[in-house]
């Protein structure tokens, strides 16, 4: 779950949106650097990840929902990138003003559910579900 790519992504969005400065601001200087803006732009959703939009549109709309707006609104201004669910997760929390890491924990829930339900569709099928590995190390021993 501590992965750059899961769970421990909303760290660097949370660290993203805690940079001073004007939203729009904060995502030029990033790309200027030569840096990603994390919490945009999914390789498997390139017209938009519908998990960050659909739970980015629960959030409240308060002071804190106004100020990402304008972090989705200068990353698609200059990436045109939309939300990802890490984003969204992030954003979610803070417009509930939740708990540090409450984030994380939300990422974390949702993670599980989805292991249940692959687990539960791979024994009803009997084959695995997007297997990208192949286990190449000793072969394992019968138990005695």
């Amino acid at each position: 779950l501590t992965g750059h790519r899961h769970g421990g992504h909303v760290e660097r969005v949370a660290a993203l949106l805690d940079e001073a400065g004007e939203p729009a601001q904060v995502v030029a200087e990033r790309l200027r650097r030569g840096q990603r803006v994390p919490g945009f732009g999914h390789i498997l959703y390139p017209d938009g990840d519908p998990r960050g939009r659909a739970l980015f549109e629960l959030c409240p709309k308060n002071a804190a929902r106004a100020r990402l707006q304008g972090f989705v609104d200068a990353v698609r201004e200059a990436l045109s990138l939309a939300p990802t669910v890490d984003f969204a997760l992030v954003a979610l929390s803070r417009t509930l003003a939740l708990p540090a890491g409450a984030s994380f924990v939300l990422f974390a829930v949702a993670r599980c559910a989805g292991w249940v339900a692959h687990c539960i569709e791979q024994y009803a099928t009997g084959e695995l579900i997007r297997p990208r590995a192949r286990y190449v190390g000793p072969a394992p021993t019968p138990p005695a």
